[in-house]
């Protein structure tokens, strides 16, 4: 399989997805503990993750974490963008520190527009609509790409430590690639490592939450951050921890500054062994991995060095378009936008793709799909908090009690109360923004 961030595929095999590019399953136990789960985390829609255990024990243990998230300002904003910026707000209310990148970079490498052109898009459409579903001015910074200087300083010198080799292995580039586009993925490593500089907040575990298709950027991002580390612990081969220098320069001076962060956390049977550039931690085990390289890793920039802690990531389903296609702004047909008209809206529900049967009479007697229905999505992502709720839809719908004409109908009910009471919030939005850049 291949995964292309900027392609309008539909993905659909999510297991396959998560065994091909070791996506691990998000599975109960990462979400269960947390406060007042998110629906989008208890209902499966969050499929799979990278370390999001890293992040899960920062909330637990009160401790500083952080969220990157992006916004591609090459259309208008519908009910798939709404996801990402709905699992934004609920990690701003359990505690992360948020920053929001305008792509506008991006969006004029990779779509053709102009940076006027993203930046209107930017303050009328996308902004307004986060602050309008909830977004709080408190601890979160939005910026755009390309006048953020720390980004894009970052993003040349992270460029060090990749090749030609391994971005045509990640996104397929070819000859023809324009450059802008070329180097637009290491804006977007520039976006996600930079909140753990020191200027914004420090080494920190930080949450990417996207859709599968970014996983390319992520496994650059995660590849880029562990090749600007000093430090690399991990289990040897006769199963001991230890910590290696992986650098050739201040080797003695390294394994110094490790041996204290290490007796400082409780290990005291170490075996320091200059040539190998290795401290080999003899009663420590497996778990204490994760604690041991968290501490080493705050103290590479007082080294001359960065600290990058790997960033974490979660991936969600996509939904699925009024049509049966993917979602997507370039066709309004199967988007449902956060600036539709109600009456508008109310039109594509009565018009979009069911999972019915051929006739009344055959629904009442097998039941219907809600499996493959795109109105039951709606409910499953957007309109139904009660989880109980969404279980007797689920419920009635396969059973044949409930008709897809029914079912449409109260979609349509809650997609008008959701977008008249988002446009009141949206009008009194405009005049915050200035509070979020």
């Amino acid at each position: 399989m291949k995964i292309d961030p900027w392609s309008s595929t539909t993905y659909q095999d999510y297991a396959r997805l998560r065994d091909e590019f070791g996506i691990e399953e998000f599975t109960e136990d990462l979400w269960k503990d947390l406060p007042h789960p998110h629906k989008l985390l208890r209902r499966g829609v969050v499929f799979g993750h990278r370390d999001f255990q890293r992040v899960y024990d920062a909330v637990k243990q009160k401790k500083k974490w952080a969220i990157l998230t992006g916004l591609m300002p090459s259309g208008r904003m519908h009910l798939g963008h709404k996801m990402v910026i709905d699992e934004v707000i609920y990690y701003q209310s359990i505690g992360a520190d948020i920053f929001i990148a305008v792509a506008d970079i991006e969006a004029f490498a990779t779509r053709g527009y102009s940076l006027k052109e993203t930046k209107e898009l930017a303050l009328t459409e996308y902004i307004p609509n986060y602050i309008a579903l909830g977004l709080k001015p408190e601890r979160c910074h939005i910026y755009f790409q390309s006048t953020n200087q720390d980004v894009k300083d970052l993003a040349y010198i992270l460029g060090k430590k990749v090749n030609w080799s391994q971005m045509v292995a990640t996104y397929g580039f070819t000859g023809t690639t324009n450059m802008t586009h070329i180097f637009s993925p290491l804006v977007q490593t520039g976006d996600i490592l930079h909140v753990q500089l020191k200027k914004f907040g420090g080494v920190r575990p930080t949450l990417v939450p996207v859709g599968v298709d970014q996983d390319p950027h992520m496994r650059l991002s995660r590849d880029i951050a562990q090749a600007h580390r000093f430090y690399n612990v991990t289990v040897t081969k006769d199963d001991k921890i230890g910590v290696f220098v992986k650098v050739d320069e201040g080797v003695k001076e390294l394994l110094g500054q490790a041996e204290k962060i290490i007796r400082s956390l409780g290990f005291n049977k170490l075996k320091r062994i200059t040539d190998y550039k290795a401290i080999y931690i003899e009663d420590a085990r497996k778990e204490d991995i994760e604690g041991i390289d968290q501490q080493l890793a705050k103290t590479e920039p007082a080294l001359g060095g960065y600290g990058f802690l790997q960033p974490s990531a979660t991936f969600h389903r996509f939904i699925t378009g009024l049509t049966g296609e993917k979602m997507s702004s370039s066709k309004p047909e199967t988007a449902i936008f956060l600036t539709d008209n109600p009456v508008d809206a109310i039109k594509k529900i009565m018009h979009a793709k069911t999972g019915g049967a051929v006739s009344l009479e055959v629904q009442k007697k097998e039941g219907g799909k809600p499996d493959e229905c795109v109105v039951y999505e709606l409910f499953l992502y957007h309109l139904t908090e009660n989880d109980n709720d969404l279980a007797e839809i689920y419920r009635s719908c396969k059973t044949g009690e409930r008709m897809c004409g029914h079912c449409k109908k109260e979609a349509a009910h809650c997609m008008e109360k959701f977008l008249t009471d988002l446009a009141e919030k949206r009008k009194r939005a405009a005049s915050k923004i200035k509070d979020y850049l």
